[in-house]
């Protein structure tokens, strides 16, 4: 579809599928390689947002690896409240192993800054960020963002398992407001 309407705003087709596959398959092979010597990573996926990219990064990772979920929740419409809720917690043990923490999208950095506070109480052996897609402009934080599928312009954007007031997630596009 060209153009999608939720609630009060138009979207029109920004990345399409194939372009957001290409760059998972890239990004999953960076993985592969670099942790291959790792020894059963965890892959800790953010939901609900990270679903789409979680499942189809996952089917092409390669290596001996667990895959958890933790629920946070920062925005409301096309805004981040600034502030993070956790609305389902970690029940993995990360204690000695590498965490590589999936994100649908990283902007201001508020929710990594406040999940990696967390993670790091649990003693992980390292935590590596990896993210769909990633918003140069806006990123405050100074935490290193180590693999980034597609970075965007500041815009807002729905589908591929991101939402406008919890609707578009089911689109496999990515689409931005018209």
């Amino acid at each position: 579809m060209e153009r999608i309407t939720l609630q009060d705003k138009t979207f029109r087709t920004y990345i399409p599928y194939a372009e957001i596959d290409k760059a998972i398959s890239r990004i999953a092979g960076q993985l592969n390689r670099d942790l291959s010597n790792e020894e059963k990573p965890v892959f800790l996926s953010i939901l609900n947002g990270s679903f789409m990219f979680t499942a189809d990064l996952m089917k092409k990772i390669t290596l001996n690896c667990e895959v958890t979920f933790v629920k946070l929740s920062s925005y409301s419409g096309t805004e981040s409240t600034g502030t993070v809720r956790q609305v389902l917690g970690l029940c993995s043990d990360i204690k000695d192993r590498t965490v590589i923490v999936l994100e649908d999208i990283v902007d201001s950095g508020t929710t990594i800054s406040n999940l990696l506070g967390d993670l790091k109480t649990r003693n992980p052996k390292q935590i590596k960020i990896c993210t769909l897609l990633l918003k140069p402009d806006a990123y405050k934080a100074d935490i290193p963002i180590d693999y980034a599928c597609i970075k965007i312009p500041n815009d807002f954007v729905v589908g591929y398992g991101l939402d406008y007031n919890n609707l578009g997630r089911q689109y496999k596009d990515l689409y931005v407001i018209d």
